[in-house]
């Protein structure tokens, strides 16, 4: 049993886990490119529009400026986990634009189905927070430089 263990340990395990992380941040990133940008290119209108969603459901959010602010969040926030950069803070920021979602989605009584979808998004992105982006991402790489200069520097 112990023998069969060692895999698990070796550091190809460790590459398979990084892996992953780049497939999710590569597959959430893409789908929250194609989520956020209808909504930037919608402007103003469309803006404002979701601000009297936001006010239907009793939020304080009702000016298009927080909407607007959301889609930024969206297309920003997928282009980081794409190149795995700032990809920490931008999965923050979209865990905060997701509970927002499943406050307006719980407000608005809406069918279980949209208001798991926000919550799923939210489990996502907060463990995306903890993981971090992977070894296969410019975090990474530029950590990897930093070390470098500091060691040539000595």
């Amino acid at each position: 049993m112990r023998k069969h263990l060692g895999f698990f340990r070796s550091p190809s395990w460790n590459w398979f886990g990084d892996a992953g992380l780049l497939v999710i941040r590569l597959g959430l990133g893409f789908m929250f490119l194609l989520h956020g940008i209808p909504k930037l290119a919608g402007g103003p209108e469309v803006w404002a529009g979701m601000g009297e969603e936001m006010a239907y459901a009793g939020l304080p959010f009702r000016e298009p400026i927080w909407f607007l602010l959301a889609a930024i969040i969206e297309v920003a926030g997928g282009f980081s986990m794409i190149a795995g950069y700032f990809m920490r803070g931008a999965c923050s920021l979209l865990f905060i634009v997701m509970v927002v979602a499943i406050v307006l989605h719980v407000r608005r009584d809406d069918e279980y189905l949209v208001l798991t979808h926000a919550i799923e998004n939210a489990i996502v992105f907060l463990g995306l927070v903890l993981a971090g982006p992977g070894r296969f991402s410019a975090d990474q790489k530029l950590e990897e430089l930093r070390e470098q200069r500091a060691l040539r520097g000595r």
